[in-house]
């Protein structure tokens, strides 16, 4: 939740239309820096000086039907403050897709009708 002074303040740098966006599927407010976009076209952003601790860094997900499980690895250790510089930037992170992983995202089934369940022979 924010107060009504970061609200505004935030609604003067993004914008009307950001604020709707926001409003709609974050339920708050954020202004920050566009960091980079990801091979399924989430973006994300960070703002070190206006936010709370632990609350400065954000996804915007392409599709609206978000679920956490559409986060990169890479990305996702930049989110959880694992690492401190984003894949883009760190060597590591940014190998690029390797042999094994599958070429296109897999969403997690779990809890539908896709999930996998065990059966006796």
């Amino acid at each position: 939740m924010s107060t009504i002074m970061r609200t505004l303040r935030n609604l003067r740098k993004i914008g009307i239309k950001e604020y709707a966006h926001q409003m709609m599927y974050i339920g708050d407010t954020k202004a920050g820096t566009y960091i980079a976009t990801d091979r399924y076209g989430n973006k994300y952003y960070e703002n070190l000086e206006d936010e709370l601790p632990l609350r400065t860094r954000w996804v915007d997900y392409k599709q609206h039907e978000y679920s956490p499980c559409q986060i990169e690895p890479g990305w996702h250790a930049w989110m959880s403050y694992l690492v401190d510089k984003p894949p883009t930037e760190d060597a590591v992170l940014r190998t690029g897709q390797r042999v094994w992983e599958l070429p296109e995202h897999r969403p997690n089934l779990t809890a539908s009708r896709a999930a996998f369940r065990t059966y006796s022979t």
